[in-house]
C-alpha cells in the first residue's frame, strides 16, 4: 500500500461521485451490466473502437490457439492498430491467413488483427492475470513492413 501514499487520486472520483475502475461497460435492457474491456486495453483505430477482449475471445474460439492477446501497436495512418499474439496448442499448427478468415466471419475487416504473432507463452501475473504491459513494452516499436496481414504462418 506505501506505493500509493500521497498519490494523486483526484481523477479517479467523478463529479458526482462515482470511482473510476477503468472498465467499459454496456448496460441490456433490463439493466443487466457486462463488462466488455479496459479503458486501456481498447484500441483506436481510424477514430474507432475496437474491443481487445472481444478480438481475443474469437481468437482463443479456434481449435488450434491455446491463448491469445491483443494489444494496440502505433501505426503511422491509422494512429492504432490490432497486434495479435498467440499462443497455439501444442503439437498443432494454423496460417495467419486462416486465423484472419475465421475472424472475419465475427468482426468487420477494419477490426481485424493487421498482424498475428506466434510466441510459445505469454506474460501473466503471481495471481495468471494476462500481463499487457509486458507485451506493449516488447512489441512496442513494432514495424507493419515485418509481417503483411495474412502472409505468415506459424
Amino acid at each position: 500500500a506505501s506505493s500509493y501514499f500521497k498519490l494523486d487520486q483526484s481523477d479517479r472520483w467523478t463529479k458526482d461521485g462515482w470511482f473510476r475502475t477503468g472498465d467499459v461497460v454496456t448496460i441490456d435492457a433490463e439493466g443487466y451490466v457486462k463488462i466488455t474491456d479496459r479503458v486501456k486495453d481498447l484500441i483506436k483505430s481510424g477514430g474507432e473502437w475496437i474491443s481487445s477482449v472481444d478480438l481475443e475471445n474469437a481468437i482463443v474460439a479456434h481449435e488450434a490457439v491455446k491463448e491469445a492477446a491483443v494489444i494496440a501497436v502505433a501505426h503511422p495512418k491509422w494512429v492504432e492498430r490490432p497486434l495479435a499474439v498467440v499462443v497455439l496448442k501444442q503439437g498443432r499448427q494454423v496460417k495467419e491467413a486462416e486465423l484472419c478468415a475465421f475472424l472475419a466471419t465475427r468482426f468487420a475487416k477494419w477490426q481485424l488483427p493487421n498482424a498475428f504473432v506466434f510466441v510459445d507463452e505469454l506474460p501473466h501475473t503471481s495471481t495468471g492475470k494476462l500481463l499487457k504491459s509486458k507485451l506493449r513494452q516488447q512489441f512496442g516499436e513494432w514495424q507493419w513492413e515485418q509481417v503483411p496481414a495474412g502472409q505468415g504462418t506459424a
